[in-house]
């Protein structure tokens, strides 16, 4: 499950990352700490997300 947990996770951790600089720089902050504090906040929560995806995924075979 853990080889499976780190391929979702550059997928997913990717994904959230974006949204978070997306959800940065539509709420009006065009500065880097706040973009930046986005990017890890999405690196941050893509961890229990790829846990969670990989989980249901071994569960169902």
């Amino acid at each position: 499950m853990t080889r499976l947990m780190m391929t979702l996770f550059s997928m997913i951790a990717t994904t959230l990352m974006g949204v978070g600089v997306i959800a940065a720089l539509a709420s009006g902050h065009d500065r880097l700490g706040p973009i930046l504090i986005g990017a890890a906040a999405g690196f941050v929560l893509a961890i229990p997300v790829s846990w969670f995806v990989a989980k249901k995924l071994t569960e169902q075979e």
